[in-house]
């Protein structure tokens, strides 16, 4: 059985978290092999979201269920470095490679 996946865009701040809050929490209560949610389309990302998904991650403790984070947007790693709060998820944050085409050496 493999884990479900929930993928997040646009703003996860405080203007979306109380929204966002219930069908994240019924996504993982429904997904008994546990919870993949894709990061890549979040565009704003703030402490508000941060603590929607470090509440999902003690629920998922508590249901004993893994709940994995993945594709990091640069908001996201952002918020993650300035906090320091990557070890908490456990899940590798990976910064996407420069687009080709980009800024040479000098």
């Amino acid at each position: 059985m493999s884990a479900a996946t929930l993928a997040l865009d646009g703003e996860l701040s405080i203007y979306r978290a109380a929204e966002l809050k219930p069908l994240l929490l019924q996504t993982l209560a429904k997904a008994d092999a546990g919870l993949e949610i894709d990061l890549s389309g979040v565009t704003e990302f703030d402490t508000a979201g941060l603590q929607l998904l470090m509440l999902a991650k003690q629920q998922a403790r508590a249901l004993q269920r893994e709940l994995h984070l993945v594709g990091h947007s640069p908001a996201v790693l952002e918020v993650f470095e300035l906090l320091n709060v990557a070890t908490f998820f456990g899940d590798p944050l990976i910064v996407a490679a420069p687009a080709a085409g980009g800024r040479h050496g000098s």
